[in-house]
């Protein structure tokens, strides 16, 4: 099953913080072919409290044999080893963030997993680095591709290109 997975850090060593995530998730990958990733980009905070410092944001796409709630639990356990506090104001600033986009054709809304992403359409941040990899792709439950969905968003917030390889 491919699945995207939406990467994000905006406190400490945000470049650190998304390669250690970069290299779990690599680990995660069982396809024959390297995993997918997006350059890294530089956003505004969405929805966040006043002075919230910006966030790096990347997305990669791995091929793996969990189904989603086990790939979701090892996500949230990777973010617990980082430092990131299980209970916490939402939005609040975070070492690291790794959200489940999709996985394969999977449409689930049961309380601890929403596939696809509810909010993932709707977000720059998201949609950038995932059109870098996978600018064809239709999410299930959409008409349109990654690319286009991009297209009909505003410009605003800002996403600038942090770095392309990283």
């Amino acid at each position: 099953m491919k699945a995207g997975i939406a990467l994000g850090s905006n406190l400490g060593d945000r470049a650190a913080q998304l390669a250690a995530a970069k290299r779990f998730l690599s680990s995660l990958h069982t396809g024959p072919e390297a995993p997918l990733c997006s350059a890294l980009y530089e956003t505004e905070p969405v929805d966040c409290a006043p002075d919230t410092a910006g966030f790096y944001n990347a997305v990669m796409e791995i091929e793996s044999e969990l189904e989603p709630v086990a790939l979701l639990a090892r996500l949230r356990a990777f973010e617990e080893e980082q430092g990131r506090a299980t209970h916490r104001t939402k939005n609040s600033p975070r070492e690291i963030d790794l959200d489940l986009l999709y996985a394969g054709d999977t449409r689930t809304g049961t309380p601890g997993l929403l596939l696809p992403h509810p909010r993932m359409t709707a977000r720059r941040f998201v949609l950038q680095p995932l059109a870098d990899i996978r600018p064809d792709l239709v999410l299930p439950g959409q008409h349109f591709t990654v690319a286009q969905l991009l297209a009909a968003l505003p410009a605003s917030p800002a996403v600038r290109l942090a770095n392309e390889t990283w």
